[in-house]
């Protein structure tokens, strides 16, 4: 019989996208408790997974010992705390975009991770899905060859309504704009196939509305494998779109435009040699099926916390590297330079980007 993980949803905004990915795995997981200050909120959100319960109080969360997973879908603000004290209750931890609101942050809870013997499993749900499981395997047969540069849109359409929560279009609330809210996704997407930023110059702006955080940007990044890249953000697109395309030595990619799962497909995959096209054809064919976003992602939290293989689980140094990156590109915007990484400890952003 397979294992049930126990968690917890905490925030239950997009912790609802969560709850019913875990309600589609219920073989895997067994909702227990919905956490939400308002507490209706919570009630409609908990009915998606039959016998769980609908909470206000985080701490009877922590004090419930068959609890095994606390997910943290909260302001972003709050994310660190409330991580670093899941931890601190002997929980494992998924937590949403952004990890924290600093270089410092990721290593304090790499530190209480390791102390606790905890694990933190960062959002990073755009590589599930079929259209990535295929570009990834062309990477596992050494297909892809060096890689050239990467194109990367993220052109979404955000208003008056989305802004309507709060927190959202502040510095306190969100730690940012563009950066950690809806590239840090394909941003990541991009690494993890073509390796770790090293140099970044940014160009950032408030173009679209009337809020502190930056809504527009254009990126030019160099990664360690001497990919070349440039992210094209916006929040004042028609409608919502983004895509991936990337040029290495053997094959170019052209991702889908789904913006919620562009993992997902349908991916072109074309030989530089026409001659190769057929392999790299059968390399893409009929390849185990995986889940898409929320689902793939769970999936693999499970395997690990089950000692069973996962896919691609997203890594805690994913997650830092994530947060450097927000960190080096904040600091090239401002400082007008480009900005090389690793970033030092004494970096002068180290402990937050957000302004005095």
């Amino acid at each position: 019989m397979t294992e049930r993980i126990r968690v917890a949803v905490i925030g239950a905004g997009i912790g609802k996208a969560h709850i019913a990915a875990y309600a589609e795995l219920a073989d895997l997981f067994d909702v227990r408790y919905v956490c939400d200050l308002n507490l209706p909120r919570a009630e409609e959100a908990a009915q998606q997974a039959p016998g769980s319960r609908a909470v206000p109080d985080i701490k009877e969360v922590f004090a419930d010992p068959l609890v095994d997973l606390v997910d943290i879908c909260l302001p972003p603000q709050l994310h660190a705390a409330m991580t670093l004290a899941a931890l601190e209750a002997g929980k494992h931890v998924v937590c949403e975009k952004p990890l924290a609101g600093s270089i410092a942050q990721v290593r304090q809870i790499a530190d209480r991770s390791a102390r606790t013997g905890r694990q933190v499993f960062p959002v990073f749900q755009y590589r599930y899905g079929g259209g990535y499981r295929a570009a990834h395997e062309l990477k596992v047969r050494g297909l892809l060859g060096r890689p050239y540069v990467v194109a990367l849109e993220t052109h979404w359409q955000r208003g008056p309504a989305y802004y309507a929560e709060r927190w959202r279009g502040t510095w306190k609330g969100e730690l940012g704009g563009v950066l950690v809210s809806h590239a840090c996704h394909i941003h990541n997407l991009m690494t993890h196939l073509v390796g770790d930023v090293v140099e970044v110059a940014a160009f950032l702006d408030t173009r679209v509305n009337p809020i502190e955080t930056e809504d527009c940007a254009a990126l030019s990044m160099r990664t360690e494998k001497g990919a070349l890249i440039t992210s094209s953000v916006t929040l004042g697109a028609a409608g919502n779109s983004s895509r991936l395309r990337m040029c290495f030595e053997h094959v170019t990619i052209t991702s889908g435009t789904e913006p919620y799962q562009i993992g997902a497909g349908p991916w072109k995959f074309e030989a530089t040699d026409p001659s190769r096209q057929a392999e790299i054809d059968a390399a893409t064919r009929d390849l185990p099926e995986v889940f898409p976003r929320f689902p793939g992602l769970f999936a693999d939290v499970h395997a690990r916390l089950t000692g069973k293989q996962d896919l691609y689980l997203p890594s805690l140094q994913e997650s830092h590297h994530s947060i450097e990156l927000v960190t080096a590109i904040y600091a090239s915007a401002r400082e007008g330079k480009v900005v090389h990484l690793p970033l030092s400890a004494d970096h002068p952003l180290d402990a937050g980007w957000l302004p005095d």
